[in-house]
């Protein structure tokens, strides 16, 4: 009740469809509240429909092309892409393989500097599930340096993330991406206003011009000024 008043400001949708890929262990229920709000704002907006996100399993990387190959068929236009966490993971190499149907991709905490040996939180429990991953995806995925994304890409971070090195969300500067700092916790993402006001920002944003997101004057104060990406850091969460 008391956000309210910024909700009814989110700019309304263009009725584009919005993929929402949820995070490392999470499922579809995670990300519920989020795609609520986007289908208030008038977007089509589908689920991953693929249980626990456990991590590229062979069943999870054929499952997600197949869904989002359906979800291209059935829409017949570009799809945006909101990945939280390792979701952001799974969207960005979507868009790297379909660049014709992904309208952007927007990623919520999302490591994509991250090579293995890096640590994080979560650390333990990917290495109890690593034997179920393909091992081939995982070396593609988390590739050191991989070139910038063919779409435009919005990575939204925090710097008291508490399960990953914020440093490792950070985009490359370069003219369709950009980095987005906001208030909060890695796990109250998908749940967080200054968020979803970004997402609502970027989606209605219209496909032929896109922008860098500029706050107004009244939440200057919700985004401190973003960084970029400057090379590899040492690896350490929080």
């Amino acid at each position: 009740m008391a956000l309210a008043p910024l909700l009814d400001r989110l700019p309304r949708g263009d009725g584009h469809p919005v993929l929402v890929l949820p995070g490392f262990t999470a499922a579809d229920r995670s990300t519920e509240t989020l795609r609520a709000l986007l289908r208030r704002l008038g977007y089509r907006t589908y689920g991953w429909r693929l249980g626990p996100n456990v991590g590229p399993t062979p069943q999870i990387v054929t499952g997600l092309e197949a869904r989002f190959g359906d979800i291209r068929e059935r829409e017949g236009s570009p799809v945006s892409i909101v990945g939280w966490s390792l979701g952001g993971i799974y969207g960005r190499e979507l868009a790297r393989a379909h660049p014709e149907s992904v309208r952007q991709v927007i990623t919520l905490g999302t490591p994509l500097r991250m090579v293995p040996g890096d640590s994080s939180a979560a650390a333990g429990l990917w290495e109890s599930l690593s034997p179920l991953h393909d091992p081939e995806t995982v070396e593609t995925m988390f590739g050191a340096d991989r070139p910038p994304l063919p779409v435009p890409t919005t990575s939204i971070y925090t710097r008291t993330d508490g399960i990953v090195d914020w440093r490792t969300c950070l985009e490359s500067k370069g003219p369709t991406s950009e980095n987005v700092e906001v208030f909060g916790s890695h796990c109250g993402l998908g749940f967080n206003p200054s968020v979803a006001y970004v997402i609502a920002d970027r989606l209605a944003r219209p496909q032929s011009d896109w922008a860098r997101f500029r706050p107004p004057f009244w939440l200057r104060a919700v985004y401190p000024r973003p960084t970029a990406w400057r090379g590899r850091v040492v690896s350490s969460a929080g």
